[in-house]
Parts: structure tokens; sequence; C-alpha cells
């Protein structure tokens, strides 16, 4: 039986289905039904769900970690992600997208070469990654820098890069499982998003 909870924190509702302690879909809105929606759809169709009125320990650790990382924190997980019903590229490309830490982005081409396929694939599969923000598919841009393809938002995802600017100032590459993801500061997007205002 696959679980759901939500609890507003602040002015924010934040939502994870989990089943034991593997989670099949985390998820943040403004209301609890937007929330609860997305972690529906999230779930395999024929996988039985119900909400749950009581938090476990885990639920609760989960819901903290997902504040901090919606308030820009750098937080060390180690959630283990239900993906049996997601495609292997899919697995991939969420992997890959993990790896992007607070403070640095990557572009949609470096996610495809580090996880295979075209960085046309790897938004498909951020369009529908059910595992916001804890995968920071918020921290997948453009090529060049410029803020495309998010669900909650461009506005919601500059709100995300500004609250994880740490002040790097140059780039660097971490190993994923196909290759190097190339990593660059986020303060080249925030700088690009304050140029294209003028």
């Amino acid at each position: 039986m696959v679980g759901a909870y939500t609890r507003k924190v602040g002015d924010v509702w934040f939502g994870v289905a989990f089943e034991g302690e593997r989670i099949y879909a985390t998820g943040f809105g403004p209301n609890k039904e937007n929330v609860l929606q997305s972690l529906r759809a999230s779930v395999p169709s024929n996988a039985p769900f119900q909400f749950s009125k009581e938090p476990s320990a885990f639920v609760d650790r989960v819901i903290a970690v997902l504040k901090d990382v919606y308030d820009g924190k750098d937080v060390s997980q180690n959630f283990a992600f239900e993906t049996k019903h997601l495609s292997s590229y899919a697995k991939g490309v969420i992997e890959a997208a993990c790896l992007i830490p607070p403070g640095y982005v990557a572009s949609y081409g470096g996610v495809a070469h580090a996880a295979g396929g075209s960085p046309r694939a790897v938004g498909r599969v951020m369009a529908t990654n059910p595992f916001v923000p804890l995968c920071p598919c918020h921290r997948v841009v453009a090529s060049d820098f410029r803020l495309c393809g998010y669900g909650g938002g461009l506005d919601v995802k500059l709100a995300f890069l500004k609250r994880e600017k740490r002040g790097h100032t140059s780039k660097k590459l971490v190993n994923a499982k196909r290759g190097k993801l190339e990593l660059f500061p986020v303060e080249f997007v925030l700088d690009r998003a304050e140029k294209s205002k003028c």
C-alpha cells in the first residue's frame, strides 16, 4: 500500500508518497490539493493508494529535508527512491540530475552526456520528475544558462536558484555512470536572468 502524507510548513505544502521507507514521489506547492494530485499522478495507477493522517518518523524526516531543500540549504540525504515503474532511461537521467549539488547547475545537454539520449529527452524526463525537489530538476537549465522548462513555473525555478547561490566562480566535473557531468556555478544563470531584465 502506497501512503501519502502532506504538511504545510510556513506558506508551502510539502508531500511524500511512500511505501515503508521507499519514496514513490515527493512534491511541494501552494495548496494541499495540488500536492496530493501531483503525488497521485507519480504513483503507478494500479498501486493501492491511501492518505496517511499520522506521519512516521521516516515521513517526518522526508518532510524536514524537503523544507531544507526548498530553503536552499545543503542537505545530506540517503533516501531510497522507488523507481521500478520508471524506464531505465528515466532512472539514469534522475540519477545524473541528483548529482547536481546546491550552488551549481547543469545543462540539459550535459545531463544527456552523462545519462545518454538527447537534451530534449532529458527535458521530457525532468518534466515528469516524481522526486521534486529531492532530485533537483530546478538545477537543469539551457546550455546558454537561460531558465526553461519547470512545472512549477520559471519564477519558482529562479527563486530556488537564488536561494542556492553559494558564490562559486568556476565550473567542475563530477562522475556519472556514463561519463562526466559538467557543472556550472548558479551565478551564471542568475547573471543571465538579471541581464535579460534590462
